[in-house]
């Protein structure tokens, strides 16, 4: 599965399962960190950033809370899932 972390003004694009809330808050305080040498925790190993995907398969997206705004073109990606019927997992608000 392929879907879309947001966290503010960043995003992952990531191979894996749609995270649980707790994991997919993991993944962004893991991943928005420059961590040299660090290897990956062995809980978040079932997911990866992915650099070149399409955006037609992507089949889930989460938000979490970070800093600056959403660019506009992850928000118009946003839409665009939301019109596909994705549900887009808020992490502050929704308990899925």
């Amino acid at each position: 599965m392929v879907g879309i972390l947001v966290n503010g003004n960043n995003h992952f694009i990531v191979r894996g399962p749609l995270p649980h809330r707790e994991t997919a808050l993991a993944l962004v305080r893991h991943w928005s960190l420059i961590q040299i040498g660090r290897s990956t925790p062995a809980a978040l190993r079932e997911w990866q950033i992915s650099t070149r995907e399409i955006r037609g398969n992507l089949e889930w997206a989460v938000t979490v809370t970070g800093e600056g705004e959403v660019s506009s073109n992850v928000a118009q990606l946003l839409v665009e899932l939301s019109a596909r019927g994705i549900k887009i997992h808020n992490s502050a608000t929704d308990n899925w």
